[in-house]
């Protein structure tokens, strides 16, 4: 009898530890890959399996799924031409207004929410929106950041019929962004 519940136990301590070598292994960031800069400074996670492609005269980064090539992932960095802080640009609304133009009836750009939050001491402003054209309609998430002079845009976005299976990996993705250096 001893021996027979040593044994259990033993399959029910393997069986747990399993379990649990799966659960970490499956944790926040399952589905998604790390991308860092090469020069160290930043990085994000970007979808497994997507594909990055070089663009001339374009993002610095551009990521997207082979299945479904409208599914893509940018990063654009910009000079600014003062030394700023995100405050200095305004507020998360005001930046999402200001990079997606005034709300009137002829842009088909949508600032649908702007939320600030802030990672090790840098600020992000997270917007969302809808972009309506005649022909489609895509959703986007995108990051914001200022760090030594340049405008760091990170966006993920997707047609609007695959938004709401890609919302929640995207969310993860934009929230990933971080600065090493």
């Amino acid at each position: 009898m001893i021996k027979f519940l040593r044994t259990s136990f033993k399959s029910l301590l393997a069986i747990a530890l399993v379990l649990t070598l799966g659960a970490c292994s499956t944790g926040g960031a399952s589905g998604l890959e790390p991308f860092k800069s090469q020069d160290g400074r930043y990085g994000f996670l970007f979808p497994t399996g997507w594909t990055r492609v070089a663009v001339d005269n374009g993002p610095e980064v551009v990521y997207h799924d082979l299945i479904n090539s409208d599914e893509t992932l940018s990063l654009v960095i910009s000079k600014l031409e003062n030394q700023v802080d995100l405050d200095d640009l305004g507020g998360a609304s005001a930046v999402g207004e200001r990079l997606f133009g005034e709300k009137n009836s002829q842009n088909p750009i949508q600032l649908i929410d702007a939320e600030e939050r802030e990672v090790d001491d840098h600020k992000f402003y997270d917007l969302e929106y809808a972009v309506n054209l005649d022909d489609k309609s895509r959703h986007e998430f995108a990051t914001v950041a200022v760090d030594r002079g340049y405008l760091y845009t990170l966006a993920a976005s997707s047609s609007e019929q695959r938004w709401s299976k890609m919302q929640d990996i995207y969310k993860r993705v934009i929230s990933s962004f971080r600065f090493f250096i």
